[in-house]
């Protein structure tokens, strides 16, 4: 369809559905669309899609029914975005999209779509750290704690660290050995500089997470310890 015929059937369309939003981006990026749209790409972008998400999460703590609805409308655009921007390069579409997620879940769930038993959510989610792991061929724990994204906010990504590492075995030691590890953290970080800063109390964070006592108030407990070690620089 031309871009003329898909403003046409936007304008007269009755309701709209994941093909119109799929027009209506395809109409944005045209030359007959908007200026500032055609200018963007995954990187321009990608700051409104941290943002919306975000918004997404506070929809959910507020229980806010209609923002909700709102917030994952404004998600699904930019996921729309990003899929435009690759099928214009030709690389995938919305339909490479889909399938590949539908065939994961369906990979990573054979206790609904094979032969596999499960005594309960825990082994559930066993199951799926093990599928994954062989899905994306990281064999080692290196492999596995390298793969966690650099770019989570940096209490994120340490827990998510620590989780791994508790799991592949990792003796974290006792409570004294880590506080005085983290003591000697917190000096190297007052000493140091940009990156190097950043990794060290990404691991500091880390330490502190792993550092909270299993059965006192986590949010309070962690909080208490983090504001204590930034005081120190």
């Amino acid at each position: 369809m031309t871009v003329r015929e898909l403003k046409e059937k936007l304008l007269t369309e009755e309701r709209h559905d994941l093909d119109s939003l799929a027009a209506l981006l395809k109409i944005l990026r045209s030359d007959e669309g908007c200026p500032w749209d055609r200018e963007q790409d995954h990187h321009s972008i990608r700051s409104e899609f941290i943002e919306e998400t975000y918004e997404v999460i506070e929809a959910i703590d507020t229980e806010n029914t209609d923002l909700l609805r709102e917030e994952l409308g404004d998600v699904l655009f930019e996921v729309f975005f990003h899929v435009q921007l690759e099928e214009e390069k030709g690389t995938f579409t919305m339909d490479d999209v889909v399938r590949g997620v539908v065939d994961k879940m369906i990979y990573r769930h054979p206790h609904v779509f094979g032969d596999i038993t499960v005594s309960g959510t825990g082994e559930v989610l066993d199951n799926w750290e093990t599928l994954k792991t062989k899905e994306k061929s990281r064999l080692t724990l290196r492999e596995q704690l390298e793969a966690v994204p650099k770019q989570y906010p940096a209490l994120l990504r340490a827990k998510k660290i620590a989780k791994k590492a508790a799991k592949g075995g990792v003796d974290f030691g006792d409570e004294a050995a880590q506080t005085a590890d983290i003591e000697a953290l917190a000096k190297q970080i007052a000493a140091a500089e940009g990156d190097a800063r950043g990794k060290l109390l990404t691991e500091l964070i880390w330490r502190a997470v792993i550092l909270a006592e299993p059965d006192a108030d986590p949010e309070k407990d962690l909080g208490d310890r983090l504001n204590a070690f930034v005081a120190q620089f």
